[in-house]
């Protein structure tokens, strides 16, 4: 079989050629100038909110052991530049381009979708770790009722496409959560966003970030999205795309295996840009190690071992 056939998958009625692709927030078309992108299965935008966002003041980023806070604060452009500019950038790209969007309230979700439904897209991936303002700011995605709210709402609008769950991992029951993004009409979740963390400047004795709590991210997490991975595959019926420390194609391998379709990849990309095209050449490799003829052979393959 043709190596590029191996490494096919489908999320929902989205088909894709392999299942590499970057994480929200981590990625930007710029990439291609480093590095070439039009063989990834997707390519996934910064999260855009309807009104112009400018984020959380300096410092935003903090490296750590294993790993990097981040409190970036999502800055967007807003709808009408989005439209205007950064959508064509990312469909330039070659790949199916999944849309990341934003709210503060459940009606911000459904007023993006509805913005980008006659757009050129593959799909959308709703970020549910934003603040919810109507709930004193705690994350949406912390409340399984809200996350069916948000996303049956998106569903509704999406005219057609395959709408995508983000969910946040400080939660008490990922699997809940799921559940919740499934009853919804989601036709994926991605597991999961970063985890809440802080570091301290010594020097200073001062938080290193500006808003001192920020979002961890990197191998550092590897071993705790793993686990939440297999226990979102065993709750819902719909794939699963795993986001949180892969680094090399034995990281994907791993996460497949777990019960993941997909993976994104993210912090990786920061000291090695040409990362995702890497793993994606070595794929084939790691399935004929594993004896596998297909990436779906190992997609959940520890449930049935």
């Amino acid at each position: 079989m043709n190596d590029l056939r191996r490494l096919e998958i489908a999320i929902g009625q989205l088909r894709l050629t392999n299942p590499v692709m970057p994480a929200s927030g981590c990625f930007g078309p710029e990439l291609a100038l480093v590095t070439p992108l039009d063989g990834l299965g997707a390519v996934v935008t910064k999260t855009v909110f309807h009104s112009v966002r400018s984020g959380n003041p300096a410092h935003r980023l903090a490296e750590v052991r294993g790993g990097m806070l981040n409190s970036i604060g999502i800055p967007s452009p807003g709808m009408a530049q989005f439209r205007a500019k950064t959508l064509p950038s990312y469909q330039q790209l070659g790949p199916p381009v999944i849309v990341s969007v934003g709210g503060l309230s459940p009606s911000d979700y459904w007023d993006v979708t509805t913005a980008l439904a006659d757009d050129e897209l593959a799909a959308f991936e709703v970020n549910l770790s934003c603040p919810n303002l109507e709930q004193d700011g705690l994350a949406i995605g912390t409340s399984p009722r809200t996350v069916e709210k948000v996303t049956a709402g998106v569903r509704e609008r999406a005219a057609g496409r395959p709408v995508i769950v983000k969910l946040t991992p400080n939660v008490s029951s990922i699997a809940d959560i799921a559940k919740a993004a499934e009853a919804g009409g989601a036709q994926a979740v991605t597991v999961a966003n970063t985890f809440v963390g802080m570091s301290i400047d010594r020097s200073t004795r001062r938080a290193s970030l500006g808003n001192s709590l920020g979002g961890l991210s990197g191998s550092a997490i590897r071993p705790l999205v793993l686990r939440l991975v297999w226990e979102s595959a065993r709750a819902v019926n719909i794939p699963v795309i795993a986001c949180g420390g892969a680094s090399c194609a034995a990281d994907v391998a791993e996460f497949l295996i777990s019960g993941a379709a997909a993976v994104q990849i993210g912090t990786a990309t920061f000291t090695r840009p040409s990362t995702m095209s890497e793993i994606v050449a070595e794929l084939p490799l790691i399935l004929d190690d594993l004896g596998a003829r297909t990436v779906k052979d190992l997609i959940g393959s520890i449930f049935s071992s």
